[in-house]
């Protein structure tokens, strides 16, 4: 459970830390730094594109080398970068900052997912991964409530010191209590260490090796798996980061009421990722818990 635990948490982070705009847009930033509604929506572009970048060489570094080092090092600087947000006296130094909010956070998905590999057989993998994944509608959940109070008792760059610093004190909680591999644990016997690495080797016993990068984007089932994802995330972040601005200025109602109704959806969403969880591991039919959900969400996105 310590495993679920601080990969949740630090996903959390992550997930805080890139989502928190949509409530500084909302309350005040934008005439702060007199950023048109076109700007804006470039800067929530510039951290994907940083995000595009770096993901593939943050894998490779993760598989290669070290999750523990690359999550400490990407744990103080993007809580750092969060935080500076708060202090930017221009939009200049925010285009900046959001784009390398994206390159240092690119790493944190696919560095948590080889982590996962490494301490968990594929029987236990489906609740380890829902255990990270949980980590977005939870936070948004949270900080939708936190962030509504911060920026109508304080202000939005209040909003980004507060929120930006938990990053950088899990840092320091995340390089004692994580391991790369079982072999590094203190707390395992010789034993369990040898029965768990020979588990896991066992499993990749007959499966054909990947050559390289480009071998796996040729492969259609990561292309239809990619394009999948594109579309999910398009819907997604258009909602998370827009959500805040539309509530308060269509209802007219303050940040502090806009935060608790934009809670609401990710309320929703935790109960049903519980469920379709638990559904798609029982049954095992995984399609069957993919398409009725995109084509809910899909129908529901218009106005």
């Amino acid at each position: 459970m310590v495993h679920h635990a601080i990969v949740f948490i630090t996903y959390s982070l992550a997930y805080l830390d890139r989502a928190n705009y949509g409530f500084a847009a909302a309350s005040g930033m934008a005439a702060d730094l007199m950023i048109t509604p076109g700007l804006s929506s470039m800067l929530g572009a510039l951290f994907f594109l940083g995000y595009f970048f770096f993901q593939v060489p943050g894998a490779i570094y993760a598989q290669k080398h070290s999750v523990k080092k690359l999550i400490f090092v990407s744990l103080i600087l993007w809580g750092g970068l969060a935080t500076l947000t708060g202090i930017v006296s221009n939009a200049y130094w925010l285009i900046v900052i959001r784009f390398m909010h994206g390159v240092v956070e690119a790493a944190v998905m696919p560095a948590m997912l080889v982590y996962l590999c490494h301490w968990f057989t594929r029987a236990e993998r489906s609740r380890a991964n829902t255990f990270l994944i949980l980590g977005n509608p939870v936070t948004m959940l949270w900080m939708s409530v936190v962030s509504g109070y911060l920026v109508q008792h304080f202000s939005w760059r209040w909003m980004f010191i507060i929120e930006g610093l938990p990053a950088v004190l899990w840092a320091f909680i995340w390089w004692r209590l994580a391991d790369d591999r079982p072999a590094q644990a203190k707390w395992l016997t010789d034993q369990e260490k040898q029965d768990l690495e020979s588990a896991l080797a066992a499993e990749q016993v007959g499966i054909k090796a990947v050559k390289n990068y480009a071998e796996a984007f040729r492969s259609p089932k990561v292309i239809i798996l990619a394009l999948q994802f594109f579309c999910w995330s398009i819907g997604v972040y258009g909602f998370v980061l827009w959500l805040p601005s539309i509530l308060k200025a269509g209802a007219q109602m303050d940040m502090i009421e806009a935060g608790w109704l934009s809670a609401l959806p990710y309320l929703a969403a935790v109960i049903g990722m519980l469920l379709v969880s638990w559904g798609s591991d029982k049954l095992q039919k995984r399609k069957r818990f993919v398409w009725p959900p995109l084509l809910i969400a899909s129908n529901n996105s218009g106005p």
